[in-house]
């Protein structure tokens, strides 16, 4: 979009307040467009989604197009699926529909045709009588019109099969949903959709190709009347094979069919869309087969756990690792610690890569796994992060130390469906597990911020240290009340009580200072 594009679309948002109050009272909320007004459609989308990333209790958004024109180039769909907004967006394209083609030709090329065809369109859609207004150009420059298109699509759709070149400077986001007079059919591929995008149009005709983008509500009656009807395909004339049917039912529905060499070229794209898209729910029935081949090694630290929290030493879990020895269960334990972050890493990056679906980060089972981990695992990590003294040359864990997949892991804890309902009820004993992950950074923090009390000589600075020590006291202390903590960090002899035993040390000795202050000053 241009400049002039955005600006628009800022003066047509709604005050803040306005969408604030329509998202509480809505259960979900849907956007819809047609034409130019889809953009700013899916611009609205964006910008609801992007702003309500931070907010765990907003409805789901859904924007649905129609005959849409490209918004974006590959960046913007990169990063849509990198946000996993794929599924939200739904651009519904009629075969022949000039409209959401048009941008892949240059813009000067058809800046003359399309300065009439948008008041061609914009006067059919406002017309309240049957009489259509008259296109004001020539059969030759429609026919121009509608050549360049069609070749401008081709090149690109070529491009991507890797018998052309060129850059792409727009390129389609979310799922389509192309529709004929025979049906329709998804895909969300987007190399496919390019690719559909070409041969639908190479079967239509310069005059179809501009009445197609009216036609829309014609579109949606039909399918609907199909779909509540269920109405029966050529069922004789397709394979017995599932895969084969399925397959010969998409290509009738696309309009396709018997129209040689579109038909054929449509049913290997079909069959491409088919393999690729199957291809997130394969990779997450593999990954769940190699969860289920690390638990030993979660089970090991498990124990490991269990007996460090029973030893005699007092120390508890975090601090009997980071102050092993060189001992072949702890090296056992580390080398666990060490696949386990492997394992969740390929994760991470087989999600940014879009190798999962797209719901992937909302399934239970990965919350409820990823969340199991980082309450097992980064305790340790942050053991190894200050057992190695990287906190002196990179900074604290928290800001300098923590890797990605406990990020993500938290995200998805936080985003996870109901997680704005307040939990009520109490424990009646320690948690098996520290609820907060990064409570042993925050009491290493804590340990620095008190040996800096010691040193520091200005007044401001000394007193914002002293309030950080006293906030991260009442944090903890009431981790420990509500019981949210492990057995652990309470330990005689662990990280968390010598602190505390050396924050009351250094308050009796502020205290003394300041008594034998006021008594020199008297």
């Amino acid at each position: 979009m241009s400049l002039s594009d955005l600006g628009s679309f800022d003066t047509r948002l709604l005050e803040l307040h306005q969408i604030d109050q329509l998202m509480q009272q809505s259960k979900s909320l849907v956007i819809t467009g047609h034409s130019v007004g889809a953009t700013t459609a899916s611009l609205t989308v964006l910008w609801l989604l992007c702003r309500l990333k931070s907010t765990f209790s907003s409805p789901p958004v859904l924007c649905i197009t129609f005959g849409s024109p490209l918004l974006g180039n590959e960046s913007l769909t990169n990063a849509i699926l990198r946000e996993r907004w794929g599924g939200r967006f739904c651009h519904i394209v009629s075969n022949y529909d000039i409209m959401p083609r048009l941008l892949f030709a240059p813009l000067l090329s058809v800046t003359h045709q399309l300065h009439f065809l948008l008041q061609f369109w914009h006067l059919s859609m406002a017309s309240q009588t049957s009489q259509c207004p008259v296109l004001a150009l020539t059969e030759q420059d429609i026919n121009g019109f509608f050549g360049t298109i069609l070749s401008s699509v081709e090149v690109t759709a070529r491009t991507e099969e890797g018998s052309g070149s060129g850059m792409k400077s727009f390129w389609p986001f979310g799922s389509y949903l192309f529709c004929s007079e025979e049906g329709a059919i998804c895909m969300d591929n987007e190399t496919c959709v390019v690719k559909m995008l070409h041969l639908m149009l190479l079967s239509g005709s310069p005059s179809r190709s501009i009445e197609d983008h009216l036609r829309y509500g014609n579109y949606v009656s039909k399918l609907s009347f199909q779909f509540l009807t269920r109405r029966n395909f050529m069922t004789r004339e397709i394979s017995e094979s599932n895969y084969e049917a399925s397959v010969s039912l998409a290509l009738q529905s696309s309009g396709t069919h018997g129209q040689e060499p579109v038909s054929t070229l449509a049913k290997d794209c079909l069959i491409t869309a088919r393999r690729v898209g199957r291809a997130p729910n394969i990779n997450s029935a593999n990954l769940a087969i190699r969860l289920s081949k690390i638990v030993p090694f979660r089970a090991e630290i498990e124990w490991y756990k269990a007996c460090c929290d029973k030893s005699d030493d007092q120390m508890g879990y975090y601090d009997s690792f980071k102050r092993r020895g060189a001992s072949k269960r702890e090296s056992r334990v580390n080398m666990n610690r060490i696949k386990l972050g492997s394992f969740w890493d390929d994760v991470i990056h087989m999600l940014e890569r879009n190798e999962l679906p797209h719901d992937f980060h909302r399934r239970a089972k990965w919350i409820n796994a990823s969340l199991f981990y980082r309450l097992l695992v980064e305790p340790l990590d942050i053991a190894e992060y200050y057992r190695l003294g990287l906190h002196h040359s990179k900074g604290h864990y928290l800001l300098h130390g923590r890797e990605r997949r406990f990020e993500i892991s938290d995200r998805w804890w936080r985003e996870r469906e109901g997680a704005d309902k307040q939990e009520t009820h109490k424990r009646s004993k320690f948690a098996s597990l520290t609820q907060d992950s990064c409570f042993w950074a925050r009491v290493e923090e804590a340990w620095d911020w008190l040996d800096d009390v010691r040193r520091e000589t200005d007044h401001g600075k000394l007193e914002f240290l002293l309030q950080r020590i006293r906030n991260f006291e009442m944090y903890a202390a009431k981790l420990i009340e509500t019981k949210e903590v492990s057995e652990d960090v309470i330990a005689k002899n662990s990280t968390y009580s010598l602190c505390i035993e050396k924050w009351r040390t250094l308050q009796s000795s502020l205290r003394q200072e300041h008594q034998d202050s006021s008594l020199a000053l008297n």
